[in-house]
C-alpha cells in the first residue's frame, strides 16, 4: 500500500513557477513508475508527465513539453514537478499517482492517488 500527498500549490501569476512536490509512505515506493495529472474546473482528469522507477525515462503531455519537468528523489520517496511560464489555463487540482506495474499515460493503469494540491493561474 502506498499513500501519496502532494503539496506545493498555490496562486501564482501568469508565467509564474510552482514546484510541487508528492510525497509517498511505503518501502515499494522506488520500484513504482509515478504521474503527475491535473483536472481544470469541469473538465477531465488529464495526464500531465510521468517518470520510471528510476528516473531514467520521462514523457510529457505536449501542452506542457519543454514547461514542466518531472522528478523524482527514491532517498527521500518523493516526486516533484517543476512548473514553468504557467498560463491561466492550466488552473487545475494537481494529483500524483504511483503505477505498481506500468509506465503509462492512462489513468486507469495508476493505483494510488492523492488527494491533490490546488494550482491557480492569474492572468
Amino acid at each position: 500500500q502506498v499513500q501519496l500527498v502532494e503539496s506545493g500549490g498555490g496562486l501564482v501569476q501568469a508565467g509564474g513557477s510552482l514546484r510541487l512536490s508528492c510525497a509517498a509512505s511505503g518501502r515499494t515506493f522506488s520500484s513504482y513508475p509515478m504521474g503527475w495529472f491535473r483536472q481544470p474546473p469541469g473538465k477531465d482528469r488529464e495526464f500531465s508527465a510521468r517518470i520510471s522507477w528510476n528516473g531514467g525515462s520521462t514523457y510529457y503531455a505536449d501542452s506542457v513539453k519543454g514547461r514542466f519537468t518531472i522528478s523524482r528523489d527514491n532517498a527521500k520517496n518523493t516526486v516533484y514537478l517543476q512548473m514553468n511560464s504557467l498560463k491561466p489555463e492550466e488552473t487545475a487540482v494537481y494529483y500524483c499517482a504511483a503505477s505498481r506495474t506500468l509506465f503509462t499515460s492512462r489513468i486507469r493503469d495508476y493505483d494510488y492517488w492523492g488527494q491533490g494540491t490546488q494550482v491557480t493561474v492569474s492572468s
